[in-house]
């Protein structure tokens, strides 16, 4: 027996029930659940017209895209917002902790109008280059705007004819802020302060103003927080079939592969690991199209485990020896499963390109799978099959399958 390939194999299997072990929690604790597995906050707008502003399909197209940066700057990962008929707009948010303050800025006009002493307007959102939010000296939340080129001169000439005298800050017709100018700003800069209760609500006063105002007026007709799609009942019996399903293939594996077989689960629960582990550190989305994404991917990792342990058993009933055999096996299997990979990956990539928020999520995780499950397959387990042949710790062909 090869003492020195032996320990290398109990190192390789050691490290990966570590590294399984500690990962449990993290994944658990960390990775984001979707709307469907979550619940969340489901909002449905109208656009209401009027004489002078009538609702036109461009406005609400428009307001749809200004409501998806809007969402998109809360943080929310992978939102739904599209639209329903000619004049609604459906949002749904995934684990929002503070529905009212989601609601309030997905639909709120955000006008932003600095203003004289006399009631005459300077600048608006229109010259807003961007708006950021963060906190002061004092700790205090503000919000700090860089107006574009055009808002900068504007803002330079007002100021300069204004020392002295206060210059208001309106949001959405409310004055704000009411500071006095000192000196001449001619770099087209400002501070919104005083009006923001936590550094929260100035970060969503910023995305409202970096969003810019909707292109026509947005009623909110619906609002209303739900609850996982499923229920926690049919999810946890969704779990239990999976782990039945899993401890099944486990099994199978087991039986026609022996040790080729053991080597396949130990990659398999690698394989998994990494795959949840991938959705954490991206900070990606599992909704119930990714976990079908996921469950499909595995069976992909498991038919690539069959098709090499097939090609090894063909290699050993033709007489070469376990590495020549582990060898031929992996080599002959390669391109089937790199080219049945490849179309599954095109496939989800095409998806991804086209699809949105729920297929996206399925083409996101059946890509991580994908991917993972060529490493594991072909690498990870080449690498203890053959540490596994050169060790000597289990030679007779029997234990192979044949």
């Amino acid at each position: 027996m090869n003492k020195r390939n032996l320990g290398k194999l109990i190192a390789i299997v050691v490290a990966v029930l570590i590294l399984v072990v500690a990962a449990v929690n993290p994944i658990k604790n960390k990775i984001n659940l979707g709307l469907d597995l979550r619940g969340g906050l489901h909002v449905v707008l109208e656009a209401v017209g009027t004489p002078e502003n009538p609702v036109t399909d461009e406005k609400v197209k428009d307001a749809k895209a200004i409501i998806e940066n809007r969402v998109n700057g809360m943080g929310v990962r992978e939102p739904i917002v599209q639209r329903e008929g000619d004049r609604r707009i459906i949002v749904q948010l995934a684990g929002i902790n503070d529905p009212e303050e989601a609601a309030r800025v997905i639909g709120k006009t955000a006008v932003l109008e600095f203003k004289t002493e006399d009631g005459k307007t300077i600048v608006t959102g229109k010259d807003l280059k961007d708006a950021r939010a963060q906190l002061n000296q004092a700790n205090e939340p503000e919000v700090h705007l860089q107006f574009n080129p055009e808002g900068a001169k504007k803002f330079a000439e007002a100021t300069a004819q204004n020392v002295g005298r206060p210059i208001g800050i309106y949001l959405d017709k409310q004055r704000i802020s009411n500071p006095v100018v000192r000196e001449p700003i001619p770099n087209g800069q400002a501070v919104i302060s005083g009006g923001f209760q936590s550094l929260q609500q100035a970060e969503n006063e910023a995305v409202l103003l970096r969003s810019g105002a909707l292109p026509v007026n947005l009623e909110m007709v619906e609002k209303r927080t739900v609850g996982p799609y499923l229920g926690q009942d049919s999810l946890q019996k969704s779990f239990k079939a999976g782990i039945i399903g899993i401890l099944a293939i486990f099994i199978f594996m087991l039986i026609f592969y022996r040790s080729p077989g053991l080597v396949a689960i130990l990659s398999l629960i690698l394989y998994a690991t990494l795959v949840l582990g991938v959705m954490v550190l991206f900070k990606a989305t599992l909704t119930l199209p990714g976990i079908a994404g996921f469950i499909l991917s595995i069976g992909m990792a498991v038919d690539a485990n069959i098709i090499i342990y097939e090609r090894l058993k063909e290699e050993l009933r033709a007489g070469k020896t376990l590495l020549a055999a582990i060898d031929a096996g992996f080599s002959h299997a390669f391109w089937t499963i790199f080219d049945s990979n490849l179309t599954t990956l095109i496939g989800a990539g095409v998806l991804l390109y086209f699809g949105t928020g729920l297929i996206k999520g399925f083409a996101v995780t059946l890509s991580i799978g994908i991917i993972l499950s060529m490493f594991t397959a072909i690498t990870f387990s080449r690498l203890v099959l053959r540490l596994m042949a050169s060790s000597k710790l289990i030679t007779n062909p029997k234990y192979y399958g044949v």
